[in-house]
């Protein structure tokens, strides 16, 4: 597949999930996963990733519920996917 096909399926794709108004899963799945990190061994190094990790989404949860357009919910399910990145970065921190 060429690379500017495949850009634009991916492009698609992310329109089509943001289009859904999957936001509650989205964000059900990074808070698992920020469960998953406090699950696990809390240091200084992680410690700021986990609390970032909430901070994003309770926004994407704030954004989720005062949304009013597509973009909205797309800006809610983009800050989840940020909270879970910050929390997979704790995880992966805690394993030696």
């Amino acid at each position: 597949m060429k690379p500017v096909s495949l850009a634009l399926v991916l492009l698609l794709g992310l329109a089509g999930v943001a289009s859904a108004f999957n936001c509650p899963v989205v964000i059900k799945q990074a808070e698992d996963m920020i469960k998953k990190a406090e699950a696990g061994k809390v240091t200084a190094d992680t410690k700021p990733l986990i609390e970032e990790a909430k901070k994003q989404v309770t926004e994407a949860k704030a954004h989720h519920e005062t949304a009013k357009t597509k973009r909205d919910h797309g800006d809610a399910v983009r800050k989840a996917k940020v909270a879970a990145a910050y929390a997979e970065e704790a995880i992966v921190l805690q394993n030696p």
